[in-house]
């Protein structure tokens, strides 16, 4: 990597639409001067006096010089605001203060080097502006001198437009993930943390902020995204010196980092994606993610997921009939779930005990194995390989391997604690007992799950924390089990959508975007997920007509169109269905294999509606030349018939073809009369679609309808 001449004074950084100008100015800490949209091949000198544009004044009541958002900014510097490293050597050596040292880029890349020789300590930030315009950016620190450094915080952070003042996160809970919540960016700091050891059912995916109002398809909106799986902090920043920044972290507890002479900690990645309307900034991230070279691109299988079909009750004909009907409506992967191994009669007992059990399996899972793989479908197997039952042989030989902090254990959750994965002996067993379960059977996919918060967590009684090395080293055992199975997919589930991140998601295929199917409650979360995460790594299952988790009634309609738009599945007893919902069933997924190559490639889209009763969103194909649109009803509606929606997204000079194609067809009772258009050989340009838009049909509350539009 080049070295730029020592009396370079601004970076220009580009690519994929984005810049991102790096102030150098002499005598004070690196500052970002510009993120966002793509400034062009701008001259050098109109580089600088943007640079210089935004320097701040010195004002009454300050510091006597200026003390901007440096790249790294901590309190000896004079900064204000978050600092991006906090620490100490014993209570000592507080102030570190960084000078440049060295400094290499390259068109799309900056690595900038920084010492502070009193303190012995040196520093290291990274940025990459990527082809998806996804800017990643990370900041190491490392222990240059004698005696341990204790990291207590350490925060990358990336600058905001001024007028960005509105922000976008999302909370949530078992069942109800990633629900957003919008208010204004005020005078502050507006924090996120977890302090779960996974990023939590109520943590935020994305923090965005932007013009006030901005929506889907339009209003600058900048957000990150922390792609770490334990404790995490992000946050956005307003101060009274103009300016504003998001930053994040992951969030250290006490004495968690302790660095020795010559060792360094670095941040995880803060990844940040900017765009007109959420849908431009959603698309950078899919982007990027879908260019990795171990990215999903084979189509994602169909899955059957056995748990809420049979729960506890493993009994071998049942699951063959099962398998059997999943074959017949065109399921590719069957999963067994919960309860296959040893001690496992319900949730008090057995994890840990990753063995068949031949009280319920005499003949291992062969027999099950061998009919699905027989049925043409491949098999998959459940595992919680974090977690141990107290009531279990695990448990009862090794106690030293439960985190926990104090004598008694932490208080439990589903009867359940967390098993130390930095205890090498305990890391070894599980990799062994689960790898010679997947050597044992023709097992294809994993599904990973992680059912309780890590509460306590530290090696044992007066131990220390170990949140991050656990996390750690559940990358490593990722990681392992995957380079000594190759194609195995292993899908990350968490009490549902409770670990959700990028970190996971880089050595993962999927995650269980959440425990609720109710198509009514997932219609929000699925929305909000897919701002980060690509839409074929999302799990989304047909579900059972009276759901499970809120009591709720729903059609299949509903259900199957909401399911459409990422990994297609089901999650029901399809041996319970009559001929003519099994055809239906059919019919979905018949139609999930047909657009899936779609959902895979193209670019999500959201109309943003006047009535809150209704939800429009597509799939457009890269090459606009096809795309899907689902129109749901959740509520009713004030107008009936319902006023014109857009179809956002397509090329506006193409003309296309629009069509309902609903398995099952449209539902018209005898009040109302036919929706002409549905009857008709429509043809509209793409701008009319967008700017003019067509009737949605009239539907009762919890109707969809899936439209089909294909280019002439």
């Amino acid at each position: 990597m080049p070295v730029l001449p020592s009396d370079e004074t601004v970076i220009h950084l580009r690519s994929g639409g984005t810049s991102v100008v790096v102030d150098l100015q002499p005598d004070t800490a690196p500052a970002i001067a510009h993120w966002g949209a793509d400034l062009g091949d701008a001259p050098h000198e109109t580089l600088v006096s943007l640079a210089t544009a935004s320097r701040l004044q010195r004002v009454s009541g300050g510091l006597d010089r200026t003390v901007r958002l440096g790249v790294v900014g901590t309190a000896a510097s004079g900064w204000a605001g978050t600092p991006t490293l906090e620490g100490h050597r014993d209570g000592e050596d507080v102030g570190a203060l960084f000078a440049l040292t060295d400094l290499r880029a390259t068109g799309d890349t900056l690595e900038l080097h920084f010492t502070d020789s009193e303190m012995q300590l040196s520093a290291r930030y990274e940025l990459r502006v990527t082809a998806s315009g996804l800017v990643r950016a990370r900041t190491t620190v490392r222990n240059d001198g004698a005696g341990v450094y204790t990291v207590q915080a350490l925060h990358t952070t990336l600058p905001l437009p001024w007028d960005a003042a509105e922000i976008l996160d999302t909370t949530g809970r078992h069942l109800r993930e990633r629900s957003a919540q919008r208010h204004e960016l005020t005078f502050g700091t507006h924090v996120r943390e977890s302090r779960r050891g996974r990023p939590g059912a109520d943590f935020t995916l994305l923090l965005a902020a932007g013009t006030p109002g901005f929506g889907f398809e339009r209003g600058t909106v900048h957000g990150a995204h922390l792609a770490w799986s334990g404790n995490s902090r992000i946050f956005a920043e307003r101060m009274p010196t103009g300016e504003s920044f998001l930053g994040a972290g992951e969030l250290y507890l006490p004495g968690e980092i302790r660095l020795a002479q010559g060792e360094e900690i670095s941040s995880p990645e803060l990844l940040g994606s900017w765009g007109d309307g959420l849908d431009e900034l959603a698309v950078r991230f899919h982007e990027e993610w879908r260019a990795r070279a171990q990215h999903p691109t084979r189509p994602r299988p169909i899955t059957l997921n056995t748990w809420e079909a049979v729960y506890f009750d493993h009994r071998l004909p049942k699951l063959i009939a099962l398998a059997d009907a999943a074959a017949e409506i065109g399921v590719e992967r069957y999963v067994l779930d919960d309860g296959w191994f040893r001690h496992r009669r319900d949730d008090t007992a057995g994890l840990g005990d990753w063995y068949v059990d031949d009280t319920v399996w005499p003949d291992g899972l062969h027999p099950i194995a061998d009919h699905v793989v027989a049925k043409g479908m491949e098999f998959g197997l459940w595992f919680e390989p974090e977690m141990v039952n107290p009531d279990s042989d695990l448990a009862r030989s090794h106690p030293d391997w439960i985190l926990r902090g104090r004598t008694d254990l932490p208080p439990s959750a589903r009867q359940q604690q967390v098993l130390n994965l930095a205890h090498p002996e305990a890391y070894a067993y599980i990799r062994q007992v689960i790898s010679d379960i997947l050597a044992a059977y023709p097992i294809s996919y994993v599904k990973w799950d992680h059912n309780r918060d890590l509460v306590d967590a530290a090696a044992g009684p007066g131990g220390a924390a170990r949140v991050h090395a656990q996390t750690l080293a559940v990358y490593r055992l990722i990681d392992d089990l995957k380079a000594a199975h190759p194609g195995l997919e292993i899908e990350s589930c968490a009490s549902g959508g409770a670990r959700v991140d990028l970190g996971i998601l880089d050595r993962t295929d999927r995650i269980w975007t959440s425990d609720c199917l109710d198509p009514v409650e997932r219609l929000e979360n699925q929305r909000y997920t897919a701002l980060v995460v690509p839409p074929e790594m999302m799990g989304m299952h047909l579900t059972t007509p009276h759901v499970h988790s809120t009591g709720r009634t729903v059609s299949l309609s509903l259900s199957g169109a909401v399911a459409l738009f990422g990994h297609f599945g089901i999650e029901w007893d399809v041996t319970t269905l009559s001929e003519t919902d099994a055809a239906t069933v059919g019919a979905w997924v018949a139609l999930a294999k047909r657009v899936r190559p779609l959902v895979a490639t193209g670019r999500l889209v959201n109309a943003d509606v006047a009535d809150p009763g209704l939800d429009v969103r597509g799939v457009v194909a890269e090459d606009a030349d096809s795309a899907f649109f689902t129109i749901t009803q959740t509520q009713t509606l004030i107008s009936s018939p319902a006023g014109r929606v857009r179809l956002p997204g397509l090329d506006a000079d193409r003309v296309y073809r629009v069509q309902l194609v609903t398995p099952g067809g449209i539902v018209e009772i005898p009040a109302q009369s036919p929706l002409e258009w549905a009857h008709h050989d429509t043809v509209l340009t793409g701008r009319q679609l967008a700017v003019v838009g067509l009737r949605p049909p009239v539907q009762n509350p919890q109707q969809s309808v899936v439209v089909e539009v294909t280019a002439v």
